[in-house]
């Protein structure tokens, strides 16, 4: 198997696992909050908010600094010290003795981990640039799919067994997916020799160059736009005037197969943009989730949002996976680490702005204000990717020497195979 796709799918399977791990521990922590002695509710509320964003706060800020050392050190260390990482703090979460230590040790999570930024740096880096869209889209599906099971699973295993034990199951999960990194994935080789940059070198590039700094805006957007209505998902379905036998189960599968779409979606659209460019397929992405988002209030029967869900989740997929292969195919290797460091940073700040500014907006509007919102800012994001960003086709961009990226990549594959013997 060649180098780069070796490396692709083991970072899929790990990720994968480390997503269902993460994503199991999402729907009950409001009841682990209750649990460790909260019991009034607009106090089970306040801190149900404040621990679910605890992680971005640091993660926000950590981010950008370990995608530097990853430039620095190495990719693959990087991954390992996050998905490790990421385990000893589920553990930790699951020995909380009370709120005080949960919020810290949710904290520290966030400060830690970095897993989906380190891995993506890595399989940036490992992967050809007339592949990397592709690349890219794969491994992002790894996240949809885990978040698609990982709240299902985990609903599943609150009913059998207590709150805490199901941290520890994500910390066994995360343990070994780390183990799997290890065992499976090779450190990218660089044959050249690059200079290293530090943080603030890598922070005056990413600002300094227009569509880099276009494209963390409009990541910024689209994440925020996403989780903007997720808070209220359940609320909203409640809301309608219908009389449904298995509600949380209706809920879950129309909130599921978004992801599900974006599973689908996200190959095909990384496909699309290396063949045919960028601009148009993200417009096309963008408008088709703001129509989406605007369709959640025209129909009167639940049921209809199934498609239109469906839909919402297919658009996602061309979207942030297409903004992270825009900006790596537009960033020397030396810095890749880094600047795919901010761009993950910027997501995480999307999800966190996101729940937040519904949390501010339920005081004056109610749960289907909230969608339209959400579509309002993906129709603010289309015109600004229209009036900002050019649509550079992959050929245009790079003068790509096909035979000499398979040389790289044997050349790469030789050094491996020599390190290993």
């Amino acid at each position: 198997m060649e180098f780069w796709r070796r490396n692709l799918y083991s970072i899929w399977i790990a990720q994968f696992f480390a997503m269902v791990g993460m994503s199991m521990v999402i729907p009950f922590l409001p009841f682990y909050v209750r649990e460790l002695g909260v019991t009034d509710p607009k106090e089970i509320e306040q801190w149900s908010g404040l621990v679910f964003a605890g992680p971005f706060i640091l993660s926000f800020v950590m981010t950008p600094i370990w995608g530097t050392l990853g430039d620095k050190f190495g990719k693959k260390p990087m991954v390992l010290r996050a998905i490790f990482g990421l385990a000893l703090s589920q553990l930790l979460i699951g020995l909380s003795p009370n709120i005080f230590w949960l919020f810290i040790f949710r904290m520290f999570q966030g400060g830690i981990s970095g897993f989906i930024a380190a891995s993506l740096a890595l399989v940036s880096a490992s992967t050809p640039k007339e592949k990397s869209g592709y690349a890219i889209g794969i491994l992002q599906t790894s996240i949809s799919a885990g978040t698609v099971i990982g709240p299902v699973l985990g609903g599943f295993l609150a009913d059998i067994t207590s709150h805490s034990n199901i941290f520890f199951i994500t910390a066994i999960i995360c343990f070994f997916s780390g183990v799997l990194v290890y065992l499976n994935v090779k450190e990218p080789i660089i044959i050249k020799k690059h200079q290293r940059f530090t943080l603030f070198e890598n922070f005056q590039f990413a600002f300094g160059q227009k569509k880099i700094f276009y494209s963390l805006l409009s990541i910024t957007l689209v994440t925020m736009s996403i989780s903007l209505a997720q808070p209220v998902f359940a609320l909203f379905i409640e809301s309608f005037d219908m009389e449904l036998i298995y509600k949380g189960t209706i809920t879950g599968s129309i909130f599921g197969i978004t992801g599900v779409f974006t599973v689908i979606a996200a190959p095909w659209w990384g496909k699309r943009v290396d063949r045919k460019g960028y601009k148009k397929n993200i417009l096309i992405a963008m408008s088709g989730a703001a129509i989406a988002y605007f369709l959640h209030n025209l129909f009167s029967n639940v049921f209809y949002l199934y498609p239109i869900r469906a839909f919402l989740g297919f658009c996602v997929g061309g979207l942030v996976p297409v903004f992270y292969a825009y900006i790596s195919k537009n960033v020397p290797e030396e810095r890749k680490s880094g600047i795919m460091g901010f761009a993950s940073s910027f997501t995480l700040f999307g999800n966190l702005i996101g729940p937040l500014l519904c949390t501010a907006l339920l005081y004056k509007l109610n749960v289907h204000h909230i969608f339209l919102i959400s579509g309002l800012v993906m129709c603010i994001n289309t015109i600004f990717t229209y009036l900002n960003f050019s649509d550079y086709k992959l050929n245009q961009l790079f003068k790509i020497d096909r035979n000499k990226l398979k040389e790289v990549d044997k050349k790469n594959e030789t050094l491996v195979e020599e390190t290993e013997s």
